[in-house]
Order: C-alpha cells, then sequence, then structure tokens
C-alpha cells in the first residue's frame, strides 16, 4: 500500500449543521482518511475521480480548526456534535495534532454532547476527557471475520480490537453503540456474520444501528475489485443485489430476530430512509 499522505488546508467553519439522525452538528478535523474503507461514502464527495480511486492513500488535517471552535462554541446553541461525520476523527496523524483531542475537550466543556464515531482505538488516549452522560461513543463493525476486515478495511484495526474499544468505554459508564453497516449483500450479511456481530455488541453492553450499502459515485470501482479477491464472480453477485429489495427485507429481519434472541438493543441508522425504502418495498408488491 501506497503510504499515506498528509496535508493541511484552512477551514471557515468548525461546527456544521447537519441533518443526520440524533445530531445537531457535526465536527469534521480531518478530510481524506488513511484507513481506505473500500465501501466508504464520502470518497464520492470528492471532486475529482482520481482522488476517489486513490482513497485511503491521503488525509487532509484543518489546521485552524481549534481556532475557529473556540469562537464558535461560544456563539452556536448547544446541542450534540457528531464527530466525525465524514472522515474517521482519529487519523494517524492524530497522535501529533490532537485536533480532535482538544476538540472534543473544548465542545465538552462549553456544553455541548459529543457523540464520537471511529475505527481506531486511538479514542482510548482520550478516555481521560470522555464522561458519561457528556459523551458516547460508536465503532464500526462490519465483520468479526478479520480476513473480511483485511479486504474491506485495510488499515482499521482488527474487528477483536475495535470490539475492546466498546468494552473499555463501557466500562467506565459511558453510553456506546457498534455501528453494524454498511450491510453488503453475500459479504457480511450471513446468519453466521450477524449472529458473530451482535454478540460482539452484547459483550459490551452496547446498542446497534444498522445500514445497509448503497451505490454511490465510484465506490463500486473501488469496492467490487477487491469482493472478487474474496471470491471470483462475487463482485457481480454484490452489484445484482445492492437493490434488491426483497434481499434487504430479509436482512433486516435477520437482524431483528437476532438482536432479539440476544436481548441488544437495535436501531435504523437512518429512519427517514429507512422509511422510504419501506414505503418502495410496500408500494412494489401492491
Amino acid at each position: 500500500m501506497t503510504k499515506t499522505k498528509f496535508h493541511k488546508i484552512k477551514c471557515s467553519t468548525a461546527l456544521n449543521v447537519t441533518k443526520l439522525p440524533d445530531l445537531d452538528y457535526s465536527f469534521n478535523p480531518y478530510l481524506g482518511c488513511q484507513i481506505g474503507c473500500r465501501y466508504c461514502y464520502a470518497l464520492s464527495f470528492l471532486q475529482k475521480k482520481e482522488q476517489g480511486l486513490d482513497w485511503g492513500n491521503f488525509a487532509i488535517a484543518k489546521e485552524n480548526i481549534l481556532e475557529i471552535l473556540a469562537r464558535e462554541v461560544k456563539k452556536k446553541p448547544k446541542g450534540v456534535v457528531g464527530v466525525s461525520t465524514i472522515t474517521d476523527p482519529y487519523q494517524s496523524i492524530e497522535k501529533k495534532l490532537e485536533l480532535t483531542r482538544n476538540g472534543i475537550e473544548m465542545l465538552s466543556t462549553n456544553g455541548f454532547h459529543v457523540s464520537i464515531q471511529t475505527k481506531s482505538n486511538l479514542v482510548l488516549r482520550d478516555l481521560d476527557l470522555i464522561s458519561p452522560g457528556t459523551f458516547d461513543i460508536g465503532v464500526t463493525i462490519t465483520t468479526s471475520r478479520p480476513e473480511v476486515s483485511r479486504i474491506l478495511e485495510p488499515s482499521a484495526p482488527l474487528p477483536e480490537k475495535r470490539a475492546q474499544i466498546l468494552e473499555e468505554c463501557s466500562k467506565k459508564g459511558v453510553e456506546t453503540w457498534l455501528f453494524f453497516g454498511p450491510i453488503i449483500p453475500h459479504v457480511n450479511d450471513s446468519l453466521a456474520d450477524i449472529v458473530s456481530v451482535v454478540k460482539l455488541a452484547k459483550r459490551s453492553n452496547s446498542a446497534i444501528l444498522y445500514d445497509r450499502f448503497r451505490e454511490k459515485r465510484w465506490v463500486l470501482e473501488v469496492l467490487l475489485p477487491k469482493i472478487d479477491e474474496m471470491e471470483s464472480g462475487l463482485g457481480q453477485k454484490v452489484k445484482d443485489s445492492i437493490n434488491d429489495l426483497s434481499h434487504w427485507r430479509q436482512t433486516s429481519s435477520l437482524i431483528e430476530r437476532v438482536c432479539k434472541d440476544q436481548d441488544v438493543n437495535l436501531k435504523v441508522a437512518f429512519p427517514n430512509r429507512q422509511q422510504d425504502l419501506l414505503q418502495t418495498m410496500l408500494t412494489s408488491y401492491l
């Protein structure tokens, strides 16, 4: 893998209003991402295709974001801040820059609730700042199988390491949740896959938020060749099933049943999208 290139830019806003469920603002100290998840929707927001195809090989730090944030926390209404909603807030350069660390401290001490989502165990460095009631911690786990994770999320900590993040935070009394997604047909949606991920959530008394894979610009060009490394022809099978509503309905039912059996709290990650999908399903069967 190409060594990650790091760049710096200046930003004009630190807290952005967001329409994401349960969040009022987003705080994204970094753009790009060195983790390089093959399914990441964020690469579709890039301006140039070559940047999208280079996903995972560069990251960008907003070098003045703390200065901007210091002004905004005094002026903007208090609310829930998602850290981060585009790029993992714990890039390796965060060890040196501490944009996320200083940002979450500033937010929490100024009356904002901080909701962190990450794949990185670097978040454990900041446990001294993370307190129950003021923070919740979400960790993305798409599969419990390390061999699949290495293909889908080449530079992420392995699933077991991520599960340990949830356990450590939960021990401290912090609300935790496992983001199970994106769920890709024929890749991480089998009963065995679902049961193993739900059990990881159960271990740490974490809720599960789940979501299906959605096709975005350039993402399939990055994802499908890697899926074919798992099994010849699997990429085409995935492509043919992405918009198969009956397949997703069966998968959703499986997740609901397993979570009920394991007594794990389950929540749809994007309820409005899910409602639109259910309406589409209903219409298609009328």
